[in-house]
C-alpha cells in the first residue's frame, strides 16, 4: 500500500527551499478567501481541531480507517515529535506515541503491514536526518528502524509492488541525486542507482507497471526533466521533460494509468497542467488550473476526477475531469492553508488538516473535510445537519 497522503511538495521549509516560499509569499500569491457556506447533507460529525497546531507534519491511512499525522514545525514550539490519530467515526484527535526525534519536511508511507514508516526529514536547527523510524499502530508506539545513508529531506518516498520503499532525492546542502531502498523484512536500506539530475521538491508517482515516476523539482534551478526507475532492473532512464519546469507542483496517478502534474513554481506560481502517458513515454497539455497553485494538495476521488486544494490558491479548491481534461471550481476551503496534508478517507471524503494560514505565517491546528457529493468542505467542529449546520 502506498502512503495515502495525497500529493504536495510543499515539505521542506529550510534553506534555499524557504527563500523561495518566501518569495512567493512576498509576490501576493497568497490570498485569503471568505468562508463558506456549508453543504446540506445528512447528519454528520466533521473533523474537529488536532492537537497540536503543525507545519509539513506526514500524514498516513491506517488499515482501521483513522489517520496518522506525525511531526512538523512549529514557529513557537520549533520542530515537533508528537503525533496524533484523526478517528473519522468519531471526528476526534487523540494523541499516539511520539517520534523519537523531532523532525519535519520528512517522508513517509504505510507499508503493506499497516505500519507507518518516516524517514529523514529536518531537525531543529535545520540539519538533515537520516533516520528513521516505524509507527505500530496495534502499539501506538514507535520503533527505529535502519537509517538512511544519505540524510535528506524535501524527499519522496514510494512503496513499491515488492513492498519495499524507494526514496528519491532532497535536500542536504544542496539537491541530492542518489536513491536508496528500505527493504521491511530486514529494516535495512540498500542504493537504488543515481538519479541523471539532482532534485528536491519534485514528484514521485508508482505507475501501473510498477516503475516509479520521478518529475521536476529543483535542482540549481526548477527542472524539467523526469526519470523513470525501474524495479526490475534496478536502473533508472530518461522519461521526457515537462514542457515547463516545475517544483513544489503534486503528480497523481489518474484511473487510466495516465499522471497528472499540476501548477507549481517557477519564477512565478504555475497554472499549467500536463499529462505524462505511460505507453509512449511523453508529456502533453491538459487544461490549465482556474487559478495558479503551489505547494498545494491533490487526491484522486472516488470518481475518477482529481481535488487540488490549497497552497498559493489560497483556500481555492478545484476539480479535474480527466474526461474533458478541464477543471472547474468547487467549494473552497474554509481555511486556506499550504504546507498541510490531505487524506482520502474510506467515506469517499477528503481530510484536509494542519499547515500554514495562507494569510499569515501561522502554524495550523484546523482540519476540513471535503464532501464530494455536495462539492463543499465542512468547518470543524460543526455539524452538519439537512437543514444547515450548528455551530460546536
Amino acid at each position: 500500500m502506498n502512503l495515502i497522503v495525497s500529493s504536495s511538495a510543499a515539505r521542506g521549509a529550510r534553506a534555499g527551499w524557504r527563500s523561495r516560499v518566501v518569495g512567493l509569499l512576498c509576490g501576493g500569491l497568497f490570498a485569503a478567501a471568505a468562508a463558506p457556506s456549508l453543504p446540506l447533507a445528512a447528519a454528520e460529525l466533521p473533523a474537529q481541531p488536532l492537537l497540536s497546531a503543525r507545519i509539513q507534519p506526514v500524514a498516513g491511512l491506517l488499515p482501521d480507517g483513522r489517520v496518522l499525522v506525525a511531526g512538523g514545525f512549529h514557529e513557537t514550539l520549533g520542530t515537533l515529535a508528537s503525533a496524533e490519530l484523526y478517528d473519522p467515526a468519531t471526528g476526534n484527535w487523540s494523541a499516539t506515541g511520539s517520534l523519537a526525534t523531532a523532525r519535519s519536511a520528512a517522508a513517509a508511507a504505510t507499508l503493506a503491514s499497516g505500519r507507518v514508516l518516516i524517514v529523514g526529514g529536518a531537525n531543529a536547527a535545520g540539519t538533515a536526518l537520516a533516520s528513521a523510524e516505524l509507527y505500530d499502530p496495534a502499539t501506538g508506539s514507535w520503533s527505529p528502524t535502519g537509517a538512511l545513508t544519505t540524510a535528506r529531506y524535501d524527499h519522496t518516498a514510494t512503496v513499491l509492488a515488492s513492498g519495499r520503499v524507494l526514496v528519491v532525492g532532497g535536500y542536504n546542502g544542496s539537491a541530492r541525486a542518489s536513491a536508496e531502498l528500505y527493504d521491511p523484512a530486514t529494516g535495512t536500506w540498500s542504493s537504488a542507482g543515481t538519479l541523471t539530475t539532482a532534485r528536491s521538491t519534485h514528484s514521485a508517482t508508482r505507475l501501473a507497471s510498477g516503475k516509479v515516476l520521478v518529475a521536476g523539482g529543483y535542482g540549481s534551478a526548477p527542472l524539467a526533466a523526469a526519470e523513470l526507475y525501474d524495479p526490475l532492473l534496478e536502473a533508472w532512464s530518461p522519461a521526457g521533460s515537462l514542457a515547463g519546469a516545475r517544483y513544489s507542483h503534486s503528480a497523481i496517478l489518474l484511473a487510466d494509468g495516465r499522471v497528472l502534474a499540476v501548477g507549481g513554481a517557477n519564477v512565478g506560481t504555475l497554472a499549467s497542467c500536463e499529462i505524462f502517458d505511460p505507453a509512449t513515454a511523453t508529456w502533453s497539455a491538459t487544461g490549465a488550473l482556474t487559478g495558479a497553485m503551489a505547494t498545494h494538495t491533490t487526491t484522486l476521488l472516488a470518481s475518477g476526477r482529481v481535488l487540488a486544494a490549497g497552497g498559493s490558491g489560497g483556500s481555492s479548491a478545484q476539480l479535474y475531469d480527466p474526461v474533458s481534461g478541464l477543471w472547474s471550481s468547487t467549494g473552497p476551503l474554509i481555511t486556506g492553508r499550504y504546507s498541510h496534508t490531505a487524506v482520502l478517507l474510506a467515506s469517499g471524503r477528503v481530510l484536509a488538516a494542519a499547515g500554514r494560514r495562507t494569510s499569515g505565517t501561522i502554524a495550523l491546528n484546523s482540519a476540513e473535510e471535503y464532501w464530494p457529493a455536495v462539492g463543499s468542505w465542512a468547518a470543524a467542529g460543526d455539524r452538519i445537519f439537512a437543514h444547515g449546520f450548528q455551530a460546536p
